[in-house]
């Protein structure tokens, strides 16, 4: 074993580490020295957007002590931030095994470091936590969970006071603080517990409330309240509130699929607890069948994305992907608002440079302001915060079925987006067509989008310098063409420079520096390639468009659409 490896497992073995966690070193030694090394090897990053990793012994892993040294450091620069005041977090956490865990052991240790706590009695959704932190007026929080990751996987992201993830300059200085943090000794673990305070169903109500008043077509919804709607929380926490909010919004004809129902850390039902997965969906898909839905919906384990389901023109069923439910979404709330004329001029949406560009136009056409991001909802979050005193927000969203109407929270929010997505559906049920109906009507009037995903894992020790090497050949050799079309723009967001590389015109990209690369084609094909900042792997983005002349031609015009994207895959050697 490396000599550097060697010392961290020894400083655990001798240092104050419970004698389960020693065992476990031992087990490793003697019967699996890879897997010793591949907890060992580094220390688990405190990223931008807090831990994220397998659950384990050891620097690598999530447990006890790395979520421990995290805290402490987030409390030191709480506590530096935020001088001569009292200093308050809002705590929850998502289904996960161990989450309770880290969640009691993350609330305890602020608590010894003076720090008010509030603490959700039992788990909740993650939208929730952001809109906590603002209602309680919070300088900070943290939610225990890691999304839509498989079982094995458990995470910490941490929130800063207007109720969205840390931004600069505070990521980095967190990350600083915890990285100061050299050993489990520096831990406040326990002491003055009367700082934690039980926090449930009054916040629930809060933020119910909140919800909705989201609403825009209440009286559709009377009108169309036994619109058939399956919904699944895929073992997550969205149980706790989706229902709810919907029979608050006025539907009456909710069903909930009993096989997912139950929150489970260990997700019996899928591999994947993630509504972009069809196996994630196939047990409430099922279910839509039997009963002839109208729609169906599924959240992730701390409700934060929403999957959707419709019929298309034919009666088939089929999943949207996040570029279609966001279309949807942001139209519905530019075209409702106009209707019902509580539309502002100062009106404004928000999607990231992964988005489709169809919101884009959709937003020009209708005179609202649409601005891009990076990827993540902080960055939405950090761009209300900067427009809110001139400009009203009244969505964001990004193709990783993220969205978030209103700004009483600061991250994506799966339980609204349920309640507004079956708002639409009963909208355009009313008129007596589909969600599917609009969305081709869509393409129609504004432009014919096909957007698709790929994403490339890198496991082990040498995944990231892979990755790093991809991204690195891209920047110093970009392709001069792509699929027969030449290559017209490179935009780097870590130089943060753009470049028509035909004339060799440059320009700067005004946004933070973020290791995204897009390729915009002579053709108007869009293909961006991003490194995950909490996995090993490379997401690459394909946006392609063309023209639709009518519903009838929507068939052929996406098969010439996918077959595009398929030649830029296959020309970038990407499968």
């Amino acid at each position: 074993m490396d000599a550097a490896i060697q010392k961290k497992v020894d400083s655990w073995l001798k240092g104050n580490y419970d004698q389960a966690t020693k065992d476990e070193i031992g087990r490793m030694q003697r019967e699996n020295p890879t897997e010793l090394t591949e907890s060992f090897y580094k220390n688990l990053e405190f990223g931008t957007g807090g831990l994220r990793g397998i659950m384990g012994v050891g620097t690598n892993r999530m447990n006890k002590y790395t979520v421990g040294m995290a805290t402490q450091g987030y409390a030191n620069y709480l506590k530096r931030s935020f001088p001569n005041q009292e200093v308050k977090v809002a705590i929850a956490h998502d289904s996960r095994n161990n989450s309770r865990f880290f969640a009691e052991t993350t609330a305890n240790i602020f608590a010894a470091n003076g720090i008010k706590v509030f603490l959700f009695q039992s788990l909740r959704p993650t939208p929730e936590l952001s809109f906590t932190i603002r209602t309680l007026h919070c300088q900070g929080g943290v939610v225990c969970t890691a999304s839509h990751n498989p079982k094995e996987y458990n995470g910490y992201k941490a929130y800063w006071n207007d109720g969205g993830q840390l931004v600069p300059p505070h990521d980095t200085n967190v990350i600083k603080e915890v990285e100061k943090i050299n050993s489990v000794d520096e831990v406040k673990w326990s002491g003055s517990e009367a700082n934690i305070s039980m926090i449930g169903k009054e916040m629930d109500e809060a933020y119910i409330s909140m919800v909705r008043g989201l609403s825009v077509y209440p009286e559709i919804i009377e009108k169309q309240h036994n619109l058939r709607i399956v919904y699944t929380p895929i073992h997550g926490t969205g149980i706790k509130l989706v229902p709810e909010v919907l029979q608050r919004f006025g539907f009456s004809n909710v069903h909930v699929v009993d096989e997912q129902a139950q929150p489970d850390g260990n997700f019996p039902t899928v591999i994947y607890p993630n509504p972009e997965e069809s196996e994630a969906m196939s047990i409430g898909l099922k279910k839509a069948k039997l009963i002839d839905a109208d729609i169906l919906l599924g959240t992730d384990p701390d409700a934060d994305r929403v999957g959707i389901g419709i019929k298309d023109r034919k009666g088939e069923w089929i999943l949207m992907n996040g570029n279609q439910t966001a279309v949807l979404a942001f139209n519905y709330m530019i075209e409702a608002r106009k209707a019902k004329g509580i539309a502002g001029a100062n009106d404004f949406v928000v999607k990231t440079i992964v988005t489709t560009d169809l919101i884009d136009e959709i937003a020009r056409r209708n005179s609202v302001k649409c601005y891009n991001v990076l990827t993540g909802f902080k960055w939405i979050a950090e761009l209300i915060k900067e427009k809110e005193a001139t400009e009203n927000y009244v969505i964001g969203g990004e193709e990783s079925y993220g969205l978030m109407i209103g700004s009483s929270l600061r991250d994506k929010d799966a339980v609204s987006a349920v309640a507004l997505l079956c708002e639409m559906a009963a909208y355009e049920k009313d008129k007596g067509r589909s969600l599917f109906d609009k969305l081709i009507e869509l393409y129609v009037q504004y432009g014919h989008y096909k957007e698709s995903l790929i994403s490339i894992t890198k496991k082990g020790m040498n995944g990231q310098k892979e990755i790093a090497d991809m991204m690195d050949a891209y920047r110093k050799s970009p392709p001069a063409t792509i699929n027969g079309s030449p290559v017209v723009q490179l935009l780097d967001y870590e130089l943060n420079t753009g470049k028509n590389l035909q004339t060799g015109e440059a320009w700067t990209i005004l946004l933070p520096q973020s290791n995204v690369l897009q390729f915009v084609l002579a053709d108007g094909s869009k293909i961006s390639a991003r490194p995950s900042g909490t996995e090993p792997k490379i997401k690459f983005y394909f946006s392609v468009h063309g023209s639709l002349k009518d519903a009838d031609g929507f068939d052929k015009a996406q098969a010439e659409l996918a077959a595009r994207i398929d030649g830029i895959i296959k020309d970038m050697k990407l499968k």
